[in-house]
């Protein structure tokens, strides 16, 4: 079963998104997110200074049924630079998520699969011991 969860053709699909970089915890990175022609369009720069180094971005939470879906599946353009995509589920203690990383080509459309084993519990970016659920619905 394929269903479209996230469809930045919605007008306003950009403004669910916000900055979380590593200013909360003194760093200088920045990164944001806006819409572009239906895209949505994530864009930032990295600083290692006062011991950060990264910049994302968060949806608001809402539930979605994944349990009929082999994969989470993302159609990007990057940079070559390894990206990762972070679930919340209920299902895992707060502010724990599953990890998938993935690294798209420089420059190219892809449509980047990635399938549940490639999830991992984690928890500020230490991965925990937790018994696989199968699927990430909440």
């Amino acid at each position: 079963m394929t269903a479209r969860l996230i469809d930045f053709r919605h007008t306003d699909e950009a403004t669910r998104w916000r900055a979380i970089n590593d200013d909360v915890m003194g760093g200088v990175s920045r990164g944001g997110l806006h819409g572009e022609d239906g895209i949505g369009v994530f864009s930032g720069e990295t600083s290692l200074e006062n011991n950060g180094g990264f910049a994302s971005v968060r949806r608001e939470p809402e539930p979605f049924d994944l349990s009929d879906t082999p994969s989470m599946v993302l159609q990007v353009r990057a940079d070559g630079r390894r990206y990762q995509l972070r679930l919340y589920t209920e299902q895992l203690p707060q502010g724990a998520a599953y990890r998938a990383i993935f690294q798209p080509p420089a420059g190219e459309w892809q449509r980047v699969a990635l399938p549940w084993h490639d999830f991992e519990a984690v928890f500020r970016g230490r991965r925990l011991e937790v018994a696989w659920l199968g699927t990430l619905n909440s």
